[in-house]
This record gives C-alpha cells, structure tokens and sequence, in this order.
C-alpha cells in the first residue's frame, strides 16, 4: 500500500503533540514567524521537542527570516528540516546544512513547473510544499484548484491549504501527493489542537491510501 506522509503545523502545546504522535503523525512543524498565532520562541520548542520520539520529524517554518535568526534556532532547537514560507531563493535555502522544503503559493496562472525548476537541483532540497495564494503568509484555511498541478514535478509534493478531515480523503485521491500538511484543520482554537480531529484526519488518509491500492 502506498503511504502518504503526514505532518501536522503549528505545535504549540504539549498535549497537542502526543496526540499527534498517539494518531501516527510523521512530523510536526513549529512555527518561527513572530506573527503567527502559532508562533513558537526557540526556547519554547526545545521544551516541545524533548517528548518526540525517535523518527518522528522535527519541521522548522520561517519566513523571510535572517540566516542569523535562523541558525541561533537550530542551536536551541534540534530540527531535522526546514520549511520556508516567504521569497527565500535555492541559495539562502541550502546555506544551513539541512534538508528543507519550500513553499509555493497557488493561485491560477502561476507556472509551478518553472518555479519547482528554480529549486529541483539545489543542495539539501526534500519537496514543494503547495499552498493557497493568500493575503500574509500560509494558506489560512483556504482550498485551492488542485487541478492546477501538473502531472510530473522534479520534487515531491506536499499538499497543504485548507485540508481538514472532511476533504482530506478526497485531497488524497484527486492529488496524490507525497505527504501532506495541516495546521488550521485540526484545530479548536488557534494553536490548539483537537484530538478528535487530528485522529479523524490521519484516518482519512489511510483510508485513501487502502483505497488505491485495491
């Protein structure tokens, strides 16, 4: 059966990031933008990511940060990738030394195949991560055409923007994409997770993953 991976954003309590990993989450992501909601000190993710168990990932999201910012993070916290979510080109992506991944904002009329060549051979590059194309940054809850994804990309693709347990079966089938990610489609609140729905949302993906393997 092919297996989709699964991260669930924007981690900001301890409870939160049990049930993601008791639910069978790949990775979770902390979020270093000062203006998110979900926004985490360095200091508060280290004290996060003591609990994870082994090979669960650790994804950092920065935007349009300073390299100096972004290594004084990976000196208190130890993360295994980077998720960058601003207008960071390949070369200040791979200057740290670690796998990363970029976010691309979807939006009719955007040429993904060009933009995904701007990053396919940089050093250190692990995937796209496709969002919608919203005011600020991330994909606040939004949807976007899926159909606007070509067929064949040189990275692999991770499907954000609007998920949530009621589409994410769908989301799977139509798109088929490496992985997956949700922050807001999780939540009770900003920045605080619902065990339920983080449960009935990784179940909705395996069970669109057995469905394509009958």
């Amino acid at each position: 059966m092919r297996r989709t991976r699964i991260k669930i954003c924007g981690i900001t309590r301890e409870q939160d990031l049990a049930a993601a990993v008791a639910a069978g989450a790949d990775a979770l992501g902390f979020v270093f933008y000062a203006p998110s909601p979900r926004h985490v000190t360095p200091q508060r993710a280290a004290q996060l990511t003591v609990h994870l168990p082994a090979f669960v990932t650790k994804v950092g999201l920065f935007v349009n940060e300073s390299p100096e910012t972004v290594r004084a993070v990976l000196v208190q916290v130890p993360l295994d990738l980077l998720q960058f979510h601003g207008d960071e080109d390949a070369a200040y992506c791979s200057q740290f030394g670690k796998a990363w991944i970029k976010a691309a904002r979807m939006k009719p009329g955007f040429d993904l195949l060009e933009y995904a060549s701007a990053f396919a051979a940089a050093q250190g590059v692990s995937g796209l991560l496709l969002d919608a194309d919203v005011a600020g940054y991330g994909g606040g809850g939004k949807t976007f055409d899926w159909s606007l994804i070509p067929r064949s990309l040189p990275l692999p693709v991770i499907l954000s923007g609007g998920l949530h347990p009621g589409n994410i079966a769908q989301a799977v089938r139509a798109v088929r994409p490496w992985a997956v990610d949700v922050s807001s489609g999780v939540e009770a609140a900003r920045g605080i997770k619902d065990v339920q729905k983080i449960n009935e949302f990784i179940g909705g993906v395996r069970d669109a993953d057995a469905g394509s393997s009958l």
